[in-house]
């Protein structure tokens, strides 16, 4: 008898255990740790580490996106979590490789999806990738290929003429917005930022449109594969007179 009774009393409790465990591994998932915008590890919010830059993040994306905790604060960590998660193994959309030769071409459908969550000036920003490729961080900087702005906070260089024009124009355009990223040749420059074309949810360069709207020139010194395309967007707008080239 004490036995059948002690197998109703499971019977009972059994899914009322399954849904607390539930409940408490969605919670856990929901904890809020922090990152910095270049390292890899994951912290709590008193970490030391923090001092210079932090990005809050639940921890289960920062399980997915490959960051591993922090030995010096010990952060909490996933149960039956590998110790190191495997990341995105997506090849990067280079459009040299594919044979693209203007930038509207670009096969948008295979671009990397980011969300701008950083401002430098007119060709630089920070963004935010969700489960990134191998080789890519979740926030990266990215450096605008083929374009250069003029220069706002270049530390041996005063606001050059028409740079916080062009650094105003790509914030208001790009900041807190979903962009798409394809890339060339190169990867990465010699600051360690990411080299990209950004694409906006029309579709169209972002890159191009800085060229052609006179915010900035096409960056000559470094071969990329729409040369070409923005060589005589430039031209254009310097024989309108758009942007800089009005003043």
């Amino acid at each position: 008898m004490k036995i059948k009774k002690t197998l109703l009393l499971l019977f009972l409790f059994i899914p009322a255990i399954i849904i607390l465990c539930d409940n408490i591994n969605e919670a856990e998932q929901d904890t809020i740790v922090h990152v910095t915008h270049t390292g890899r590890s994951y912290h709590l919010d008193s970490c030391r580490h923090l001092r210079q830059s932090r990005v809050a993040i639940s921890l289960s994306d920062a399980f997915g996106s490959g960051y591993s905790p922090c030995s010096t604060c010990g952060p909490p960590v996933l149960e039956n979590s590998p110790g190191r998660t495997s990341r995105n193994d997506t090849e990067l959309y280079r459009v040299n490789i594919a044979g693209v030769r203007t930038s509207c071409a670009a096969d948008f459908e295979r671009m990397l999806k980011a969300d701008v969550v950083g401002h430098v000036d007119g060709d630089t920003v920070r963004v935010r990738i969700t489960n990134p490729p191998a080789g890519l961080n979740v926030i990266e900087t990215i450096r605008l290929l083929g374009v250069d702005t003029p220069e706002t906070v270049h530390p041996n260089r005063q606001v050059e003429h028409f740079g916080q024009e062009a650094s105003d124009f790509t914030k208001a355009a790009l900041l807190d917005q979903t962009v798409y990223l394809a890339f060339d040749w190169d990867l990465r420059d010699r600051f360690g930022r990411l080299l990209a074309y950004i694409y906006t949810d029309e579709g169209r360069s972002f890159n191009a449109r800085l060229i052609y709207e006179g915010f900035g020139h096409a960056l000559m010194r470094y071969p990329f594969q729409f040369i070409d395309e923005f060589r005589e967007l430039e031209q254009e707008a310097r024989l309108e007179g758009r942007g800089l080239w009005g003043f």
